[in-house]
């Protein structure tokens, strides 16, 4: 599933798989997409394409329906699945809709999504704040010029690698975490000293007014810097590695 300009869209295979629990739906839906193409259904015409991740990690053009479109494609599939899943499709659009009039009761959704997970309301909090922070430092990016997601991945890389030695990716496997966030792994400690290298990144950005991405990197540097020599003191003190192999994860992945 993908969200663009605020709709969803549905990968039309795996809508398939659900429903028929065919083997090769991706055989089962060229077959349905031709008889739908003749018998001049108008749902031929609303197809889309995206590009959606695949088993091989890797991304492919991918037919797409939206919310309307996958609910005329269930009334083309005879299929026992078919109401729970128009039910879940009516809940997912009621929600979206709740949060449009509400956005407090996604916050709401967040908070009780760590709580369950037993993170304390003070980390909860902090990771808030940290989500804040987070936009003001792309924002100030922005402003410089900064505008891709892959500038702001290497942008924060620098910080990262600076203060802890690994970038994000690193990071991630030294705590043996794979898709999870890598804040929701974080100790306190942790979390802290990567909000000071994003706020101080923020501020020298601010400062200097970098005018292309390498100055940009540079500040991130120093911004990192200043987190990395928190870090050195604190350790100097508790004579210990601050940074963690912990993770909160209640799973455990096999290699």
């Amino acid at each position: 599933m993908g969200c663009r300009n605020r709709n969803y869209y549905f990968c039309v295979v795996d809508v398939i798989a659900v429903l028929t629990d065919s083997p090769r739906p991706r055989k089962y839906w060229n077959a349905l997409k031709v008889k739908l193409l003749e018998e001049g259904s108008q749902l031929s015409s609303n197809l889309g394409q995206l590009k959606l991740k695949s088993k091989d990690g890797k991304y492919y053009k991918t037919d797409v329906l939206d919310t309307e479109g996958i609910f005329r494609l269930i009334e083309s599939v005879p299929s026992k699945k078919a109401e729970p899943f128009k039910l879940w499709l009516a809940k997912l659009g009621r929600q979206e809709v709740d949060n449009v009039f509400d956005p407090s009761k996604g916050i709401d959704k967040m908070i009780d999504y760590y709580t369950r997970k037993g993170y304390s309301l003070d980390w909860i909090e902090g990771r808030i704040k940290a989500i804040i922070n987070r936009k003001k430092l792309t924002n100030t990016w922005k402003e410089q010029g900064i505008e891709e997601n892959k500038e702001y991945a290497i942008l924060t890389n620098e910080i990262y690698k600076t203060w802890s030695g690994m970038d994000a990716k690193e990071y991630k496997e030294y705590k043996g975490i794979r898709k999870e966030f890598l804040r929701d792994n974080m100790t306190d400690i942790e979390v802290l000293l990567t909000d000071l290298g994003e706020f101080a990144t923020r501020k020298l950005t601010k400062k200097h007014k970098p005018s292309n991405l390498e100055e940009n990197k540079k500040l991130a540097k120093k911004g990192g810097n200043i987190a990395k020599n928190t870090r050195n003191d604190l350790e100097k003190e508790l004579e210990t590695n601050v940074i963690e192999r912990t993770n909160n994860l209640d799973i455990k992945y096999l290699k």
